[in-house]
């Protein structure tokens, strides 16, 4: 059964990264650089920085850091130093990097998936799907990198939210964002 459930997953995934890589054809891109783009525009302001880029992509840093300079030099990304700590870079999408985004993103197989997952009697595909990833990343020994707002650390406060671990308030942006510190 447990490589059934593999064989399907990793099918999954093929299914998925061959329609981004006909999407990223079409603007010149590697599947690699949508996944950078894609990260950066679902990151929050704990985990924009390229070794969170590195961490979750599974890659070294130095690959980052050159394809970075790719994004950068096609005016998709923008990094900017921290104001209160200088050896921090934050990462940004510019605006040409966000109508790219939104036009690989734009391929309709997953939703079509998921309205005919939809009509069938499976109870809560989504729940099943986050529980089986939540259970490799522990596998793998990887940060989760989810949602802020799912975070045991996550905090509503009478004036807002806070971060438990950091102690700093989040916006409702930050809480809706991918965090490198997620704990479950």
């Amino acid at each position: 059964m447990a490589t059934e459930v593999y064989a399907s997953i990793e099918r999954m995934v093929a299914l998925i990264r061959s329609e981004e890589r006909k999407k990223c054809t079409e603007f010149g891109l590697q599947p690699v650089h949508f996944q950078m783009l894609d990260y950066i525009s679902r990151c929050n302001r704990y985990s924009d920085t390229p070794a969170a880029l590195a961490s979750y992509l599974g890659m070294t840093r130095g690959t980052v850091s050159q394809t970075l300079l790719l994004l950068s030099r096609r005016d998709l990304i923008e990094k900017r130093i921290d104001s209160q700590d200088k050896r921090i870079v934050h990462l940004f999408l510019r605006p040409q990097g966000e109508v790219i985004l939104d036009s690989i993103r734009s391929t309709n197989l997953f939703s079509q998936a998921s309205e005919i997952l939809s009509k069938t009697d499976v109870l809560s595909h989504e729940d099943t799907f986050l529980k089986a990833l939540l259970a490799l990343q522990k596998a793998n020994q990887s940060k989760t990198f989810g949602l802020c707002q799912t975070c045991n650390y996550f905090t509503t406060t009478d004036t807002g939210f806070t971060c438990g671990l950091t102690h700093q308030s989040l916006t409702q942006s930050d809480s809706e964002k991918i965090c490198q510190e997620h704990t479950v």
